[in-house]
């Protein structure tokens, strides 16, 4: 009895071994068969909000390093103009258009460079201002240089040179009354813009020697502003008169109450009782000859 107690005992225990096995079997593979479906749900769900929006931002700031990445985006180089500008130009303003002439080369190649790199979305507001105030003064420079000797700029189209949509710039064409009319003026509102744009005339606030960069620009409009205001040539000021160029006349609407612009930069203030008076234009052109 004994040895059949102890047989049925082993055989016993053998079998709820053989049992907890299989259980632990059949409990791994339901976990395993749960991981692989819990894997493929997730693989093949709907993204969520936040996750696509972690899509969307990853997407848009690829966008903008290619963007930044692509050379048309780049802001271009104005070294060539400035260069041109310190060989050919005094620091008073004064053109020498026969040296410029024979250098007609570089002028028309720095003409051609803003052509072909017309302004990107991308860029700065100051990017954009130098850009477009180069473009207005370099292109200016050639329609004299390509039309020299004269005398004034009055000489070409009737008078309303201005209005000609000679210059281009990408795959559009615009004037240089476009360029100060309807870009310049309404998109940056700063009345400085006027001391830094030149049209070729002995009383155009006088072409400055230098090109406008993202660097100067700021800084290079106010001195600008300031030395055109105390520049006795254009701008005769005391506290009870001020005798100005016919620019403050004109573009009115930009300065705004004048007096108080012309007393930001004056070194003579003006009462509010001053008289204005505004002077008349000479046309002549803006060379040392």
């Amino acid at each position: 009895m004994n040895a059949a107690f102890t047989a049925t005992k082993n055989y016993s225990g053998r079998f709820y071994v053989i049992l907890k096995q299989e259980k632990q079997l059949i409990m791994l593979n339901i976990s395993i068969v749960s991981a692989l479906v819990f894997l493929l749900q997730t693989a093949i769900a709907p993204p969520t909000a936040l996750s696509l929006s972690a899509v969307v931002t990853t997407e848009q700031a690829s966008t903008a390093n290619e963007a930044r990445n692509n050379p048309i985006n780049n802001a271009i180089n104005h070294q060539l103009l400035d260069s041109l500008l310190q060989k050919h130009v005094s620091d008073l303003g004064k053109v020498n258009y026969k040296t410029l002439k024979a250098n007609k080369a570089a002028l028309d190649a720095y003409c051609q460079l803003l052509s072909d790199n017309p302004v990107q979305e991308i860029w700065t507001r100051d990017e954009k201002m130098a850009f477009w105030i180069n473009a207005y003064n370099a292109f200016t420079l050639k329609l004299i240089v390509d039309n020299y000797p004269t005398k004034s700029i009055l000489n070409f189209d009737g008078g309303k040179t201005w209005d000609v949509r000679r210059i281009k710039i990408g795959d559009k064409k615009y004037s240089l009354n476009n360029i100060e009319n309807d870009i310049l003026r309404p998109q940056f509102k700063d009345p400085r813009i006027h001391f830094a744009v030149n049209c070729a005339a002995k009383s155009c606030p006088p072409i400055w020697n230098h090109a406008y960069t993202v660097e100067n620009l700021e800084t290079s409009l106010e001195a600008r502003a300031r030395a055109f205001v105390n520049d006795k040539r254009y701008n005769t000021l005391s506290s009870t008169r001020a005798q100005v160029s016919k620019i403050f006349d004109w573009y009115g609407a930009d300065f705004g109450d004048l007096k108080k612009f012309l007393n930001q930069y004056a070194e003579t203030k003006l009462k509010s009782s001053a008289t204005v008076i505004f002077n008349d234009y000479n046309w002549d052109l803006n060379g040392n000859d």
